[in-house]
């Protein structure tokens, strides 16, 4: 008997869907012990390895709208992990640095989603996830968005 969806599973998207869905769902419950969800476990990490990082550059480095990036920053800065500062080559931005605490908070976070992303890749071998990897970042560079006339622009 085909799947019930066994049209929508032709498409790359929909399949690229559906399996984010069960990592996203699996790393939001291995984060929630550290008070962390993904979105916010990938602020502190790349806050972790680009230290004194603006604001806007971490927003563009993760595709995060700004006002979002601010109430997680926030959430962030309450648990103590981040602290930002006004940049001292410009007063209107702010630069973002790990605190000790939010370092061990990151490398405790780290070892529970890698132990997550060894689970969730069970059964692939090296060269699957090496293809798997390579195949989404092809994806990403095909990638465009639409304007509001329908054109397609590629950045």
């Amino acid at each position: 008997m085909p799947e019930p969806d066994a049209t929508l599973r032709r498409f790359l998207g929909y399949d690229m869907k559906r399996a984010f869905a069960v990592i996203q769902t699996d790393v939001n419950a291995v984060l929630a012990p550290f008070g962390l969800r993904m979105v916010t476990f990938s602020v502190l990490v790349v806050i972790r390895d680009n230290p004194r990082l603006k604001q806007t550059q971490l927003a563009d480095i993760l595709s995060i709208e700004r006002p979002n990036l601010v109430l997680m920053l926030d959430e962030l800065e309450k648990a103590k992990a981040v602290v930002r500062v006004r940049a001292p080559d410009d007063r209107r931005a702010h630069e973002i640095s790990v605190t000790l605490q939010g370092r061990q908070l990151c490398d405790r976070a780290l070892q529970a989603v890698a132990e997550h992303d060894a689970r969730m890749g069970a059964g692939l071998s090296d060269d699957d996830r090496d293809a798997l990897h390579k195949a989404m970042r092809i994806i990403q560079r095909n990638g465009g968005t639409v304007d509001v006339r329908g054109k397609i622009s590629r950045s």
